[in-house]
């Protein structure tokens, strides 16, 4: 399945594809709110502000599929723009692994990382980035935000302008 063909619902509740975001960097990230790992929403708000008005964009998709994400949109929706003052766009609850896998996850997942392992996503914060040509990089959730080997993807992959000041 084309990437950008997939489905999506916002966390608003409208409906959307990820070709929607189309023709910019997008960082895909699984996030919970009630990880240890949840501070890495300010560096991905950082990231967003920093390469946004350049055609670059995180997607967030909440997940609870390791017991961590709050019980509801709403409360997602508040905890994100209160706590880290989130502006990227934010999707519905998914599942990124098993039977009921989200199609964005199940065609993501097929993608290795760096040591060359596929499948599962193993831990909340798994980043993907998918270039306007359709190349995806994934990174485990340990990989900080901004960890050269994703700044370095996401500046080769945008359009060439001066860097940010």
């Amino acid at each position: 399945m084309d990437l950008d063909q997939i489905p999506l619902r916002t966390i608003s509740g409208a409906d959307t594809t990820f070709g929607e975001y189309g023709g910019k960097v997008r960082l895909v990230v699984n996030v919970a709110s009630r990880c240890g790992l949840a501070p890495q929403y300010e560096k991905l708000e950082q990231l967003q502000k920093i390469y946004g008005e350049r055609g670059f964009t995180v997607l967030g998709f909440p997940s609870n599929q390791f017991l961590q994400e709050l019980g509801s949109e709403e409360k997602i929706e508040e905890y994100c723009s209160t706590t880290w003052g989130v502006t990227f766009p934010m999707f519905e609850r998914v599942k990124v692994n098993g039977r009921r896998q989200h199609p964005l996850y199940a065609a993501l997942t097929e993608t290795p990382d760096a040591k060359g392992d596929a499948g599962k996503v193993k831990w909340n914060f798994e980043k993907f980035l998918v270039t306007p040509d359709g190349q995806v990089f994934r990174f485990r959730p340990t990989v900080e935000p901004d960890a050269p080997e994703i700044v370095e993807r996401i500046e080769a992959a945008l359009p060439a302008c001066a860097p940010p000041a």
